[in-house]
């Protein structure tokens, strides 16, 4: 599969300046995990619970032709894979990718293609798909500290819009905060997220996205990994294996 060139660097520099303002360069840097150590990311978000019965309380899901976009190693991909029709699974890393087609070719789905792509260029047609679910994915070109970021969610929302169907919907979910029991969302996505709902007219709630770690040794290595030195501390110091954490969803349907 070849990897625009562009594409990649664009998204290693907003990702980049993400980290940079989540807390300097002691954070861990989120692109090269997802290019490097995809592995280990799958790891740590499979210490999480499925949110399939949660995405089917906004939408029947069988029959769909979906996207998912951001789609990482697959953590929704295959979960929708059982209802959906078709789908197809989208991010700027292909190794990450490689994981999601691994595990759809191990349950036996067929009906599945994975694409390395920008979200503001989607490589699809137009009214192509029912449902688009992006997970955790958006907030890279969107935060605060990203040059045109604004620019960058009306352009990725004008994509949505034009690869979904009449009342198809779309479904973002990101972070509301990690180590939190109630939503105490980073200072530098909430201009994201009130466009969302002031300027696009997206529907909102939280919910909790916990990750339930098999031991405090395990629990320590992967915060440490993905959140940095600070969340594994707190882990350490409260003897956290059941990690609490808040996630946003907004939906619209045209």
């Amino acid at each position: 599969m070849r990897v625009d060139l562009a594409v990649t660097l664009s998204f290693m520099m907003n990702a980049n300046r993400f980290i940079q303002l989540k807390g300097g360069f002691n954070m861990p840097d989120h692109d090269a995990i997802y290019q490097q150590e995809a592995d280990k990311y799958h790891l740590m978000i499979s210490k999480q619970k499925p949110l399939l019965s949660t995405i089917e309380e906004l939408v029947g899901l069988e029959g769909l032709d979906i996207l998912d976009l951001g789609a990482g190693s697959g953590r929704f991909t295959v979960e929708l894979a059982s209802k959906a029709k078709s789908i197809v699974a989208l991010d700027h890393s292909e190794a990450m990718l490689k994981i999601a087609a691994n595990r759809l070719q191990e349950e036996g789905y067929t009906h599945w293609r994975t694409v390395v792509a920008d979200h503001r260029s989607l490589p699809l047609e137009d009214h192509s798909v029912d449902f688009i679910i992006a997970g955790w994915t958006v907030c890279y070109l969107t935060n605060a500290d990203v040059p045109d970021a604004l620019d960058n969610l009306r352009l990725i929302i004008a994509e949505m819009k034009r690869v979904l169907r009449p009342n198809g919907m779309i479904l973002i979910f990101e972070t509301m905060g990690t180590g939190e029991e109630q939503p105490n969302p980073p200072e530098f996505l909430k201009t994201y997220y009130a466009a969302l709902v002031q300027d696009y007219g997206f529907h909102h709630k939280w919910i909790r996205t916990d990750y339930t770690f098999d031991n405090i040794q395990q629990a320590e290595q992967i915060t440490r990994f993905f959140f940095g030195e600070s969340t594994a501390k707190r882990v350490v110091e409260r003897n956290w294996t059941h990690l609490p954490e808040c996630a946003g969803m907004w939906w619209l349907t045209l």
